[in-house]
């Protein structure tokens, strides 16, 4: 070791809300530490999400630990400077060591155990690395894209702010995950002209028989059910979010009643080319399976209602209000005035600076709540690392107590 090289007994990677939740239960614990973060603490909520973005999760469902919500409005939805305020807040509640604008550019194993771990050009030597780096890194925007016509725009979903940051024109969102969804609700409402490629994400009602849905499902214990116990295991990360808002207090998005008031709606996007947009032909499937997603989980609703004998006011099933006519006709995007693309199909995690054999061949780490076949090496705050809530503010504190509990070798109670 060098003399300009230092040790330290934990390196985490991430300074978002799964890293800085493991800062704080390792400083309970008075486990010295250090947290890189390769921006700032904030930088994902202020940086990549829109100016109307709010939380689709009910706000009591924050609970970093020891930083539970303590507002006003539990079952309200911050928005975007709210939601920044609490993670800001959280920062300030413990201090942790953390050192923003410092990327970690290199992590090897030691041959007799530990990690060396470059990061801001320093290298530092430690028993346990963990990962909270997330797995929204790289944005994904398809090959054909370079090839379509300059004078269209185009830009990424964590690169849309508003509106009026696009050109004058219609718009085409690539996408119908929550991100898409509420885009083109955000769209739709400053009045601009929207098509919308409807790809296979499900969708759930906000409200369901006088309550959140949240609020229901919280009650049946879906949000403790972990992926071992899911019945698609593993598969379940693979899984897009259901579409949802918390918008104004929050409410359903039905993509049919988008297209009955003016959206154009269409299949999966295939390709671009000549700047004429093709889709497969699967509207309709799309959005049936995105209505039986919703009804089935209204269903699971009806079962526990009747099993508890739980009074609540009953509801009118679902009924769509508009059907696609069976056309698959291309899109000439010049003629239908498109002057904007954006591109609302996710991202891919970037894991190439990790030389450590955590992965598997298709490039994933391999973990079983975050702990991985390598010593001393964790990942945590990716999606259903544990259950549903593990990626959320909802479930990442009780993943990082588990965590400090490998590191430390004791039980750590959840905060």
């Amino acid at each position: 070791m060098t003399q300009n090289e230092k040790t330290i007994p934990v390196i985490i990677v991430g300074g978002g809300q799964a890293g800085l939740s493991m800062s704080w239960y390792l400083c309970r614990e008075k486990v010295e530490h250090i947290v890189f973060e390769a921006k700032t603490a904030c930088h994902s909520w202020d940086d990549e999400r829109w100016d109307n973005f709010c939380l689709v999760t009910p706000n009591w469902q924050c609970t970093l630990p020891g930083h539970p919500y303590k507002g006003s409005d539990p079952h309200g939805f911050m928005v975007k400077p709210e939601i920044i305020e609490y993670v800001k807040g959280f920062v300030e509640s413990f201090n942790p060591p953390l050192r923003e604008h410092t990327a970690v550019t290199s992590i090897t194993r030691h041959a007799d155990g530990g990690y060396r771990v470059v990061a801001g050009g320093d290298v530092w030597h430690a028993k346990h690395v963990v990962i909270a780096s997330g797995a929204y890194q790289d944005a994904v925007i398809p090959g054909y894209a370079s090839a379509i016509d300059p004078a269209i725009h185009q830009v990424h979903s964590q690169d849309y702010r508003n509106a009026a940051q696009l050109p004058e024109g219609a718009v085409l969102v690539v996408g119908s995950g929550q991100s898409g969804a509420q885009i083109v609700e955000d769209l739709f409402l400053e009045k601009r002209k929207v098509h919308l490629c409807v790809g296979s994400a499900p969708r759930v009602s906000r409200f369901y028989r006088g309550r959140d849905v949240v609020d229901w499902l919280a009650d049946m214990h879906f949000y403790d059910l972990t992926v071992d116990n899911h019945p698609l295991r593993d598969g379940a990360r693979d899984k897009t979010n259901h579409y949802v808002t918390g918008r104004n207090g929050g409410h359903d998005l039905d993509l049919r009643k988008f297209a009955k008031e003016g959206v154009g709606l269409h299949g999966t996007l295939e390709t671009i080319r000549d700047e004429v947009a093709h889709f497969a032909p699967d509207l309709k499937e799309n959005l049936d399976d995105a209505d039986k997603t919703n009804a089935d989980i209204k269903k699971s609703i009806d079962a526990y209602i009747a099993r508890e004998g739980i009074a609540a006011p009953t509801e009118a099933a679902y009924v769509p209000v508009w059907e696609p006519d069976g056309s698959n006709t291309p899109l000439d995007l010049k003629a239908a005035g498109i002057t904007s693309i954006i591109w609302c199909i996710g991202f891919r995690p970037n894991y190439r600076w990790i030389d450590v054999p955590v992965f598997n061949g298709a490039n994933k780490p391999v973990w079983h709540r975050g702990v991985t076949d390598a010593p001393g090496f964790y990942f945590l705050g990716l999606p259903w690392l544990h259950t549903w809530g593990s990626g959320r503010f909802s479930g990442v504190s009780r993943d990082a107590a588990w965590l400090a509990s490998q590191i430390t070798g004791k039980d750590v109670p959840v905060a």
